[in-house]
């Protein structure tokens, strides 16, 4: 069930993680940020999804990237995200990473 987003929409989310990562102290070059792009859109694959929850679940994979998370972390995400139903289960589980992140 892949949906494929128009190129300006897939530019528009790459910029945006380069200009977080550099804000960031991290800065990332265009090609890292197409990967990150594509393994995002990779996960969300399996689901109709949102623009927004492509960009969420991209940013997320920068967040762990630039913070040298543990891999079982970052595998524990991407299999959460994988066993989602729909945007809904996504963002619920985007949301559960900040309260979480928060305490």
């Amino acid at each position: 069930m892949n949906r494929s987003f128009p190129s300006d929409l897939q530019r528009a989310i790459q910029q945006s993680l380069q200009d977080i990562a550099s804000q960031m102290g991290k800065p990332l070059n265009e090609v890292a940020a197409k990967q990150l792009y594509q393994e995002a859109d990779a996960l969300l694959n399996h689901v109709p999804h949102e623009s927004l929850t492509l960009a969420r679940v991209a940013g997320t994979l920068l967040v762990y990237r630039v913070q040298d998370t543990e891999p079982e972390e970052l595998e524990w995400f991407k299999s959460q995200v994988q066993q989602c139903s729909g945007d809904v289960e996504i963002e619920e589980l985007m949301e559960s990473l900040h309260r979480t992140d928060a305490l």
